[in-house]
């Protein structure tokens, strides 16, 4: 049962925590994930120190998660992701065959354009090369975009942190790999946005609601007021489709008007 394995997501920069890049990976992953009815349990940033990724690696390892890792593999000083892995699992790298042929063969496709140089012995195609170094027991991870390949062990997924390379890289791996996970029926959550009412008024009515659908889980979003808005709760239910989750999430709404709340679709000022 997919319940049984959590995902987890490891993005590695020091540009993400220094705010020079943005984080492109992380709305991505869930997305990716719910289409298959899948959820993400964590997500963690790190950034290019090998002695912290190495630690990070060790934890994800032992946790026995599914996890994707973006970002530091590739051939500059600063990415460390390769040599971490392989030290948080005490493996040895070694250049990949399949990694080796596609990166030769991208070479040569770009040296045919005047782009690389043709001569694999160069010191700056030596550098291409290193990027198939990979712990030993590794996998290739196919990249459609530059035929420059990831790598996964121990249901582990590395790949670049380019949004280009990474996302069909991730959906490859979960069409693939764990095609046996993806659900037979998509989570889907039913809201409304509450107001005049506090959290701990509603609780109660949330917690009837877990225990008399057991397939239903409830969440509370409360707000702030804030540029002169009312406060308010979004409040609702998320569970597999069907009469149990509508039967929950009409529960809800009653709930509310019986505890003294009122609740509309949208945010009052939306338009």
């Amino acid at each position: 049962m997919s319940a049984q394995r959590k995902f987890g997501l490891i993005i590695v920069g020091d540009e993400i925590l220094s705010g020079r890049r943005q984080d492109a990976h992380f709305r991505k992953v869930i997305e990716l994930l719910g289409k298959r009815g899948l959820q993400l349990s964590w997500a963690r940033f790190v950034g290019d120190d090998f002695e912290a990724l190495v630690a990070e690696y060790k934890r994800s390892f032992a946790s026995g998660d599914i996890v994707f890792s973006s970002g530091g593999i590739g051939s500059t000083p600063d990415d460390k992701t390769r040599d971490a892995v392989a030290a948080a699992l005490d493996l040895p790298l070694e250049l990949h065959p399949e990694a080796a042929a596609l990166i030769t063969k991208r070479t040569m496709e770009m040296a045919e354009k005047g782009v690389f140089n043709v001569d694999m012995g160069s010191p700056e195609n030596q550098r291409r090369l290193a990027m198939g170094l990979f712990p030993v027991g590794a996998e290739i991870v196919p990249n459609s975009y530059n035929q420059i390949p990831g790598f996964f062990i121990q249901d582990h997924t590395f790949v670049p942190g380019f949004p280009e390379m990474a996302w069909p890289m991730i959906e490859w791996t979960l069409d693939n790999r764990y095609a046996h996970l993806h659900a037979s029926s998509i989570e889907v959550a039913k809201s409304v946005i509450v107001y005049s009412l506090p959290e701990s008024r509603i609780t109660p009515a949330l917690e009837f609601i877990e225990n008399e659908w057991k397939t239903i889980k409830t969440f509370s979003l409360p707000t702030v007021a804030r540029n002169g808005n009312k406060p308010y709760i979004d409040l609702g239910v998320k569970g597999p489709e069907g009469p149990e989750l509508q039967e929950a999430f009409d529960y809800l709404r009653g709930a509310v008007l019986r505890v003294g709340g009122h609740f509309m679709d949208k945010p009052e000022g939306d338009v």
